[in-house]
Parts: C-alpha cells; sequence; structure tokens
C-alpha cells in the first residue's frame, strides 16, 4: 500500500501526487519551505493530507531553528507558521493543524527549546495517526448509507491521497467493500487538475474496486439513466449552516443529483467544519494558475492569449447535501444545530 506522507529519519516524505498515475514517486523534504511549496503546488493535496503535511512542515521547520531561548524560538516559530498558512486559502484543515501546533508552545511556556522541537515532532506524528483512525470510524459510518450493490458516484479525490491514509469519501466506499457489499464506482475526471482521473481512478483500481472513469458532463446522462444510486462527495470546508466547499464542479454534481432524486453525501472530519462561517459565502476560494486551464501536462489545449477563470472550489448549498459523514456521527438538516453538536463532541 502507498503512504501518502509520513515523518521518516526527521524529514518529510511525500508521494508526488502530480506524476500519477504514471509515476509513484516519493519525495523527501528536509526544510519546512519546501514542505510549503509542496503543498502550494499540489504535490499533496486534499484537506485532511493539507492539514498533516502543514504540522509536519512546521514541525520540520521548528526542528531547525538555532534561537537557545524562549523568545527567540517563539519568535522563528511563529514566522514557520505563518508561510505555512500563506498556502491554501480555502482548506480549512490547513489552519486547524496550524493551531493545534501554535497550542503546543503555548500551553508548555516552561519547556526549553529543545523540549519543544521533540514535543511539535510528536503532534506533527498524532495528527498523523489520528487522521487515519477518524477516516476508519468516518467510513463505518457512512458504510451505513451504503446499499448492497450501488454504483457511486465521486468528484475530485477524497481517498487516501487526501488523508493520511485511507480517505473520506473513498473511505465510505472502502468500508462498505470490506464490510462485504458489492459497490461500483463511476469516477469523474474532475477538470481542471483531473484528479479523479489521475488519483481516484489509480486507488481505486488498487484496491481492485470495480471503478468506470468518466468525463464531468457525463454525470447526468448516468443519473438519468438510473446508473447511479448516491454521490459521495470529500470538503475542504464546511460551514456553520451546512454549506459545503469542495472542488470545483461539486455543485453541478449536487444540483444533478437533487433533480434526479439522488441521496447528495458528504464525508469530512470535524476539522473541516468552521463553526466561525455562519454560510458559505464566506468561504474564502482559491484562484489557481491559469496554466492548470490551457494546458495539461505541458501541453497547449487553448488558443494563447484567452481570458481564464480558475476557481479551485465551489460552495453546495446545504439544502443539496443530504447527510454529512464525519467521525462522530452523521449531521442531516438543520445542520446547524447537528454539526454543532458533533463538533462540540455532544
Amino acid at each position: 500500500m502507498f503512504k501518502t506522507i509520513e515523518w521518516k529519519n526527521n524529514n518529510v516524505v511525500m508521494i508526488d501526487q502530480r506524476l500519477l498515475p504514471n509515476e509513484e514517486v516519493y519525495r523527501t523534504y528536509t526544510d519546512f519551505l519546501e514542505v510549503a511549496e509542496a503543498i502550494k503546488e499540489m504535490v499533496v493535496r486534499g484537506a485532511p493530507a493539507i492539514g498533516v503535511a502543514a504540522a509536519m512542515g512546521i514541525a520540520l521547520g521548528a526542528s531547525d531553528i538555532k534561537a537557545k531561548e524562549r523568545k527567540g524560538f517563539v519568535k522563528a516559530f511563529e514566522h514557520i507558521c505563518k508561510i505555512m498558512a500563506s498556502t491554501r486559502p480555502t482548506a480549512v484543515n490547513l489552519f486547524w493543524a496550524i493551531g493545534r501546533m501554535k497550542r503546543i508552545v503555548k500551553e508548555n511556556p516552561r519547556l526549553s527549546a529543545n523540549e519543544l522541537k521533540q514535543r511539535l515532532v510528536q503532534e506533527a506524528k498524532t495528527i498523523h495517526k489520528e487522521d487515519i483512525e477518524i477516516n476508519r470510524q468516518m467510513g463505518r459510518f457512512g458504510s451505513k448509507l451504503i446499499k448492497n450493490k450501488s454504483t457511486i458516484l465521486t468528484h475530485c479525490n477524497a481517498g487516501a491521497l487526501a488523508t493520511a491514509g485511507y480517505g473520506t469519501a473513498l473511505g465510505v466506499i472502502r468500508a462498505a467493500v470490506e464490510e462485504g457489499k458489492k459497490i461500483k464506482v463511476f469516477a469523474d475526471e474532475t477538470r481542471p487538475f483531473l484528479q479523479g482521473s489521475r488519483l481516484t481512478a489509480w486507488e481505486l483500481m488498487k484496491d481492485g474496486i470495480d471503478t468506470t472513469l468518466i468525463t464531468d458532463n457525463m454525470s447526468g446522462y448516468m443519473m438519468k439513466k438510473g446508473l447511479i444510486d448516491a454521490v459521495i462527495v470529500g470538503a475542504d470546508r464546511i460551514a456553520a449552516n451546512g454549506d459545503v466547499a469542495n472542488k470545483i464542479g461539486t455543485y453541478s454534481v449536487a444540483v444533478l443529483a437533487k433533480e434526479h432524486e439522488i441521496p447528495f453525501y458528504v464525508a469530512a472530519p470535524i476539522s473541516t467544519i468552521d463553526l466561525k462561517i455562519k454560510h458559505g459565502d464566506k468561504i474564502p476560494i482559491e484562484e489557481r494558475n491559469r496554466r492548470e486551464v490551457t494546458h495539461i501536462k505541458g501541453i497547449s489545449i487553448a488558443p494563447t492569449g484567452i481570458k481564464i477563470k480558475n476557481p479551485a472550489f465551489d460552495v453546495t448549498p446545504n439544502r443539496l447535501v443530504t447527510a454529512i459523514i464525519t467521525e462522530r456521527g452523521i449531521a442531516r438538516n438543520p445542520f446547524e444545530k447537528s454539526l454543532k453538536r458533533l463538533a462540540e463532541g455532544k
């Protein structure tokens, strides 16, 4: 089994997702700036995986801080956190992970610089380990919603590659398969970065799960033909009212699912829920490089000089969401109450 990210020999090792499915290359990062760049450039992507990478990047940077006294250490540490926070604005797991790392420093004022370095490494490892178990628990809850002999449509990649391992949306599918259910999957290609065709299809084929690749504009046809029983996607940020920010194109799939009376499920950890944001209009949407739209594998597919828009995410309003699957249970409308209850552990 491949590993998305790990702490190895005091370095951060990540599979380069830009090269999949043709090459399975693992890169070793020895500097926090390299990790920050890897997050920006989509070597690692997916909200939970970004959070883990940020935590490990911060631990890596903290390990290299030269200051011996606490004041100097904290100043350098805050600089590292600021750089890591600037990498991807939409995925709230990034800021959640940074917050956890900051608490280690804040809540241990008597620890020396060396002791803080050790605690930060341990916290990053803990976040990594917890993420895998969270995904498995999410899968156990979500699999209850999946009927035997179902065909599931998924958008983008919300699998082991988007997390520390196992996956959110794909974790639900994996859990259903592990329970003995016969599941088929439609994976849409997910333009412009092709996470569905490059990553989701690759993951599911490795697992031996029956998978069919379709283009993004085929979803409605497949639904109308009665070929899809449910939709499961991940999320990069969920507002307090249940509005869901996910990979661009998710909103279109949700509208189609509603039209065809197909359940639309979101699988995401509690760390993806942002109770400070009341609704989806307040979620910042990252605009990415125009070349992701105009080029595929370095080859131009559009006329030179054409104007480009490339929002990386869209927001699906809560009225289109059937349920949100978390590691603490399943939230349904009214999401303002159910998400708050789950987030607060009640």
